[in-house]
């Protein structure tokens, strides 16, 4: 009984913390903060999911802020309709000495497309980068508008990044680039605690805040 008795006293305590205390203490933890254990979902005015915080967003249009290029396949970041359904994360595995990561592949195939496997590289994306914002060619660019992050769909820029975006914004949308700048400015999540991590900046919430500028 001496061997006995507490093996089953510690198999009912863990049994009763373990099955019973933890898994509700976590339960009532996420009803007090439900739109973060939702996913922090962002709805429209119809209650629509359109997208969540965590989760970057494929933005193309001039008018808009890009987010950052994304490993997650053909599709490409999350995304958030019935056709397209979020299927999961990805990065490029690539080391900062690959070739194929700075130089990208492009090849043919033999009846003269591009060859599915083709990948853009640092070259390529920078060179879009500053094509797509106006920028010369030998202006330097950031690391996050031209590398992929380990997710792939990681949804924040940094500010530099943000702000060399922000004269094709203020001219697809005419509006004074000081204002495009200030909206940048109240959308810049700064580090945590004030020592971790780099200020960012949410692409889909800024993108959000343009349009509720209604221009």
């Amino acid at each position: 009984m001496k061997q006995l008795r507490p093996a089953i006293l510690l198999t009912l305590f863990f049994a009763v913390f373990t099955g019973l205390v933890f898994p509700y203490t976590l339960y009532a933890i996420g009803k007090a903060m439900p739109h973060q254990a939702d996913g922090s979902l962002i709805r429209n005015a119809k209650g629509e999911v359109i997208g969540s915080e965590l989760i970057a967003q494929p933005f193309s249009k001039p008018e808009y802020f890009h987010p950052r290029p994304s490993g997650t396949g053909d599709l490409g970041y999350g995304t958030f309709d019935k056709d397209h359904p979020f299927t999961g994360s990805s990065g490029t595995n690539l080391g900062p000495t690959s070739d194929k990561l700075i130089n990208g592949i492009h090849k043919k195939t033999p009846d003269g497309k591009d060859d599915p496997n083709n990948f853009d590289g640092i070259k390529d994306l920078a060179a879009a980068f500053r094509k797509e914002n106006n920028m010369t060619a030998d202006a330097n660019v950031p690391a996050d508008a031209v590398t992929r992050s380990a997710s792939g769909i990681d949804p924040q820029i940094s500010p530099e990044n943000a702000n060399l975006q922000a004269p094709r914004v203020a001219s697809a949308r005419k509006i004074p680039i000081d204002q495009i700048k200030k909206l940048i400015e109240e959308n810049t999540q700064q580090r945590f605690l004030g020592v971790f991590g780099d200020p960012a900046v949410n692409v889909l919430m800024l993108n959000l805040a343009l349009d509720k500028l209604g221009k």
